[in-house]
């Protein structure tokens, strides 16, 4: 789902994004629920472009949406702007009620403040004891989105209830991830035995034609994590 290269004054979308980063693909999954052709722009992060750095030039990260050549930096963010900006194309990826948004970015924040920040510890901690404790607490975050979902969801297949919502895009799109654990450490965090309800959801999300060519493979990120942990064992070793 790509439109001609652009991004320019016609309203065009393009996404700056990297393959890996879950930040980048919630963001096209949201296209893609909403149904917006966009041109997917691959950055080399070791080596960013210069479109990239004068779009985000505070934290100099991906994802960007461009729109009609005006960057938008942040994926939650992007989120909330694509219901802004397009509040035609739907599905609406916000619930209407404002207490249900509140707990829709409450539940967004905590997958980007917590569960992220110790899967990264969890991945290239300094040293095993570290990288243990790190996965205690990555089960531990999994387990309270397990609470999260059964409040969230009133027994229905997402989140937010029969379709796909904003807290569904923002968590769906670290599936690949979740799903390549036992590649990368030897340790399954989509554990059904454990959190039957996420490991049920991330098959359904998966399943989505959204999400379809969007979430990486489980090899794919395993070797991309090897990459990521020889750098981070370098950094320590200097």
């Amino acid at each position: 789902m790509a439109a001609a290269a652009g991004g320019g004054a016609d309203g065009q979308l393009k996404v700056l994004g990297a393959w890996p980063s879950p930040f980048a693909n919630r963001v096209r999954v949201a296209l893609h629920l909403k149904g917006l052709e966009y041109e997917n722009v691959e950055e080399d992060l070791t080596n960013k472009s210069e479109l990239l750095l004068a779009s985000n030039p505070v934290h100099k990260k991906v994802p960007v949406l461009l729109h009609g050549g005006r960057p938008v930096p942040e994926s939650l963010l992007i989120l909330e702007y694509l219901d802004d900006a397009f509040p035609a194309a739907g599905p609406t990826l916000l619930p209407a009620d404002p207490y249900h948004r509140a707990v829709a970015r409450f539940w967004a924040a905590y997958v980007d403040g917590k569960l992220h920040g110790v899967m990264v510890a969890a991945l290239t901690g300094a040293t095993e004891e570290e990288r243990a404790a790190a996965t205690a607490d990555t089960f531990a975050a999994l387990e309270t989105l397990e609470g999260a979902f059964a409040e969230c969801s009133g027994g229905k297949g997402f989140f937010a209830g029969d379709a796909p919502g904003y807290l569904d895009v923002a968590f769906g799109a670290f599936i690949g991830w979740l799903r390549a654990w036992d590649r990368i450490t030897g340790v399954t965090l989509l554990d059904a035995g454990r959190i039957p309800l996420l490991a049920a959801w991330a098959e359904r999300f998966a399943a989505l034609d959204a999400a379809k060519g969007v979430i990486p493979e489980p090899e794919h990120i395993a070797e991309f994590a090897k990459v990521l942990q020889a750098r981070a064992a370098a950094g320590a070793s200097n």
